[in-house]
């Protein structure tokens, strides 16, 4: 059964605008998605239809509408079949490739789109908002292929299996099985829609699958530069290092204010403040920089965060189809604001600067299991002792996974945005390769997620040996609360197992508290 969601928070879809935050939310069936029914909201998004129905009847030429797309806007509709038209466009984009977008992601798409066509200026009619609506309260959710946009004009193969689905066509998953959308749809008593003049060109001409992945990348990327502070901390602690390299009056010379919040973080993690701490002799005065310079790698993701969420904020509260459609000025404006240069911007960006903390992090680890430089801690990190240790291999193998995994999110950092190509008989001859760039990105952040899952066993397990070689040893309140989770998690490594289990069961508590420090 679908679960209900009439007990929780609603996120409201009047033109008003949404944060990135709304669109999780509703992704993860945090909320419930509530279109307006304030008359002056219903008023407005019909003055755009109208508007167009005027046009028409007066022989107005409107792209789109009564002439083709793209290349084939020389060619003009003959009147009977300009109904047909929106049918077409999303018929022949059926050939969308590759895996199929999450439920998570889908449902993040369908809200993207309602939040832009909500603005009033795409000349759409309530019908198909209260259609959107419907997918998102009943969790109707069409397969979208990931693969076959080029980020302009908009998502256009992708979203044609949304205006699909809401003609009743192609497939959904809906209660975890995959189903045609007319059967559900008329099980569920909604009408499939009859797609009125534009709203095919509305529902796929804009950025929403794009924006919709970056929204989701966004909140994962701040996990990272939480999670990988936190794990930074375990590791100065577990190498006996050098606390005081986050010290308040060195960073206060060089005026980062992201990598600022990281050094504070990193106070306040090893308790930097407390007697205990100022007054101990170091072992070394300076760490390698993969400690010592944590806050400044971090720092560049944690700077980033905020200009990356107001890129994406912006897009996520435009209308980006085209044309626009100004009811109130009577005017059809030909643009092409579904060009996601913005988020490809933001997404090639975010994956450089998460690619980038997990190689910090393999760095970090490097040193840990090398007895050449983890200052008296066993090698690999094998809890084993006596006889036993000869065959006992600790973490070795995960560090080369580790090591792997960071391989492959560095070589997934070549912008997107780059390789533009010309496509459509050169009408597209500039495009923004948005939605590449932010699956990009997810991809990245999904190996970066690995990497973190495996630092989180290499934390428990420091630790745990550090403790071991040096029983006198104070672990500062903030990390001796996390270790003790992790220790509940995660069984020290003493005898050789395999760790995939430990991996994927870290992995699947991301929304927890041990994934979310500095929260």
């Amino acid at each position: 059964m679908t679960r209900s969601t009439s007990d929780l928070p609603t996120v409201l879809f009047d033109g008003s605008r949404l944060g990135l935050d709304d669109i999780a939310a509703l992704s993860e069936r945090r909320a419930r998605a509530v279109l307006s029914r304030e008359p002056a909201f219903i008023a407005r998004i019909a003055r755009g239809a109208d508007f167009l129905d005027r046009l028409l009847k007066e022989d107005g030429v409107v792209y789109g509408v009564t002439t083709g797309y793209g290349d084939s806007c020389t060619v003009t509709i003959p009147p009977d079949l300009v109904a047909e038209l929106p049918h077409h466009l999303y018929t022949y984009h059926g050939c969308g490739a590759g895996r199929f977008l999450t439920a998570e992601e889908t449902r993040a798409v369908l809200a993207v789109r309602l939040a832009s066509l909500a603005q009033g200026m795409s000349g759409v009619s309530v019908a198909l908002l209260s259609q959107l609506e419907a997918l998102l309260v009943n969790d109707v959710l069409p397969l979208i292929p990931a693969e076959g946009s080029v980020g302009a004009s908009g998502d256009l193969t992708p979203l044609s299996y949304v205006a699909a689905v809401l003609c009743g066509e192609r497939d959904v998953l809906y209660q975890g099985r995959t189903r045609p959308a007319g059967e559900v749809l008329a099980e569920l008593g909604i009408a499939p829609l009859r797609l009125r003049p534009k709203e095919g060109l509305a529902i796929m001409n804009g950025t929403a699958v794009m924006t919709a992945l970056a929204c989701l990348a966004f909140r994962r990327a701040d996990r990272v530069a939480r999670l990988a502070t936190r794990l930074t901390a375990c590791n100065v602690v577990a190498s006996s290092g050098n606390a005081h390299h986050f010290d308040e009056t060195l960073f206060s010379v060089k005026p980062h204010a992201g990598q600022q919040r990281v050094a504070a973080r990193l106070r306040a993690d090893l308790d930097t403040g407390s007697a205990a701490r100022a007054s101990r002799n170091e072992q070394r005065l300076q760490d390698r920089y993969s400690l010592r310079c944590a806050p400044h790698v971090i720092g560049v993701l944690e700077d980033a965060l905020p200009f990356f969420r107001s890129l994406i904020d912006n897009e996520l509260n435009s209308a980006n189809d085209n044309p626009i459609i100004d009811a109130e000025g009577e005017r059809v404006l030909h643009g092409g604001h579904f060009y996601g240069g913005h988020i490809a911007f933001a997404m090639d960006g975010l994956k450089n600067a998460v690619a980038n903390v997990a190689d910090l992090l393999d760095r970090q680890m490097a040193l840990l299991v090398d007895t050449r430089y983890n200052h008296g801690l066993p090698s690999n990190l094998s809890g084993a002792t006596g006889p036993r240790a000869a065959i006992n291999h600790g973490l070795k193998a995960l560090q080369i996974s580790v090591s792997a995994w960071t391989a492959e999110a560095l070589k997934q950092t070549m912008p997107a945005s780059v390789f533009s190509r010309s496509t459509e008989c050169h009408n597209q001859d500039k495009v923004s390769m948005g939605t590449i760039a932010a699956r990009d990105c997810l991809r990245v952040l999904d190996l970066t997620d690995q990497v973190l899952a495996a630092m989180l066993i290499t934390a428990r397990q420091g630790l745990a040996l550090r403790r071991r070689a040096d029983p006198s040893l104070a672990v500062p309140p903030a990390l001796a609360a996390f270790e003790a989770d992790l220790s509940d998690r995660v069984p020290l490594v003493v005898e050789d197992r395999a760790l995939d289990r430990d991996l994927q069961a870290l992995l699947a508590a991301r929304d927890e508290a041990v994934w979310n420090p500095h929260a």
